[in-house]
């Protein structure tokens, strides 16, 4: 499947090339494969480390300039989240919502069916969708065990110490 996704973001990306008159370079096409081969959400630095890694130097200009190409061509979707600029590839999935931590950064996908119908069902005077993303904002699993966690130790050192109103 991924192969396929890879093959069709390369089909739109050579049809705008063509469209357009802008060259084939194998700048486009080495960050758009290693857009592909990186899992979930992505910063700047990720994919810039993975082109390095696979001796492919591009300069930072090329590689803004690429990426804001493929958002534009929905190749891409960028995310603005608490740790920076995100990227992630488009799928068959348009429609997804991202639950964010706000204690520790992290980034998940659910699917919620009521959402999804509700955001298909809304009247949008005219406008045509091409998909949604939607931001869930909140503490995670993680970080509320580790924030009781926390409480429960404070609290038994408060009954450790002697209080200092207190006559022995």
């Amino acid at each position: 499947m991924k192969e396929n996704l890879v093959n069709k973001a390369r089909e739109i990306l050579d049809n705008y090339l063509v469209a357009r008159g802008h060259r084939k370079t194998p700048e486009r096409y080495n960050i758009l494969e290693a857009c592909y081969s990186l899992k979930g959400h992505f910063s700047l630095e990720d994919l810039g480390s993975l082109l390095e890694k696979r001796n492919f130097r591009v300069s930072r200009a090329t590689l803004y300039n690429t990426m804001r190409l493929f958002v534009e061509l929905r190749i891409l979707t960028r995310h603005n989240l608490l740790d920076g600029t995100k990227y992630e590839v488009c799928d068959d999935r348009d429609d997804h919502v991202h639950q964010v931590c706000t204690v520790c950064g992290k980034v998940t996908e659910i699917y919620v069916p009521q959402i999804t119908q509700a955001v298909h069902d809304a009247e949008l005077n005219g406008f045509r969708k091409n998909g949604f993303t939607l931001y869930i904002y909140g503490v995670c699993g993680h970080c509320q065990a580790k924030f009781s966690k926390r409480i429960l130790v404070d609290e038994e050192e408060k009954s450790k110490k002697p209080n200092k109103n207190e006559h022995r």
